[in-house]
């Protein structure tokens, strides 16, 4: 397309308005807030991150050859070296392999139970915020209650119902974790259900179901990603933080907090065993986070260009 003379411009009193303003494509909400993601480096650099991290957690296991579960008498606390790259536990384990096979299963449950609290949060709050009043008191009041029980009685009660694994810290960690999505959306559709397009789709005669599918739970889905980017790694502390306390993931199977569990014995002798699951907690927590904090620059509307 060919730029606008100079002339033109002072014709429609526009002479201080850059061409290529005037001329730039019209651009999406998605378009922008990708855009002005990929200009944060700090965010885009995250991103890079966790993607090598989740790639990694698929197939580091089966980069050097050792299987993960395989036990060596002869191979007893092997420093890192050639052959064992992040070195041997007290076992004679790999623990190359154990890193990325813990990191897959602390992905997961990161991922499930962000995935399963916001489901539930969005559809709980989504309700109470729509019809407000009596309803959403008592509804609020459930979620205050389910707030106030301890974490910890939550997991112990659970753990001694089900058998311990990824499902039982799972259903551990979601039955009071799902709480906080829930008002996060419940006050967001507060404010948006007086909004002109919701009134008029209440007068045209939506359904309230439609009404919270179509219009509001889309809207507040910006401010649902940025919860998503740190509830994540809240999960995966947690799982950590049951593992060191032994209401984790049990052996044989492993993850980076019953990893770092056992390592932690050996830390006087063995540092190595605690360093490198410790460093890929640290890392990909760090990454959700600054990716998180990204994202919620790049979906601010009032930041759009």
């Amino acid at each position: 397309m060919a730029q606008l003379s100079k002339e033109k411009f002072e014709i429609i009193g526009c002479e201080n308005v850059n061409a290529d303003q005037i001329l730039r494509p019209s651009m999406t909400y998605w378009q922008d807030a990708w855009r002005r993601l990929k200009q944060n480096k700090v965010a885009t650099a995250s991103l890079i991150i966790l993607i090598l991290i989740s790639l990694m957690t698929v197939v580091g296991q089966y980069i050097n050859g050792f299987e993960f579960q395989l036990n060596n008498n002869d191979l007893l606390n092997m420093k890192p070296n050639g052959t064992h790259w992040f070195g041997t536990d007290n076992l004679g384990r790999d623990i190359f392999s154990r890193v990325w096979a813990g990191g897959r299963v602390s992905i997961i449950i990161g991922l499930l139970g962000a995935f399963v609290d916001t489901v539930v949060g969005s559809i709980y709050g989504g309700i109470a915020g729509f019809f407000g009043g009596f309803i959403d008191d008592i509804m609020m009041r459930i979620v205050e209650i389910l707030a106030s029980i301890p974490y910890l009685v939550v997991v112990i009660l659970v753990s001694l119902i089900f058998s311990k694994g990824i499902g039982a810290i799972i259903i551990a960690m979601t039955i009071t974790g799902w709480v906080g999505m829930a008002r996060l959306v419940r006050g967001q559709l507060l404010q948006i259900k007086e909004q002109e397009y919701v009134l008029a789709a209440t007068a045209l005669g939506a359904s309230p179901s439609r009404i919270i599918a179509k219009h509001l739970l889309p809207n507040t889905l910006g401010i649902m990603i940025v919860a998503i980017t740190f509830d994540i790694p809240s999960f995966i502390f947690g799982e950590a933080f049951l593992s060191y306390l032994g209401q984790g993931i049990q052996s044989p199977n492993t993850s980076w907090g019953a990893l770092a569990s056992a390592a932690q014995p050996n830390l006087m002798f063995y540092p190595y065993q605690l360093f490198f699951p410790a460093l890929f907690i640290s890392l990909t927590m760090l990454s959700f986070t600054l990716l998180g904090d990204g994202l919620r620059d790049a979906l601010d509307p009032r930041l759009r260009q």
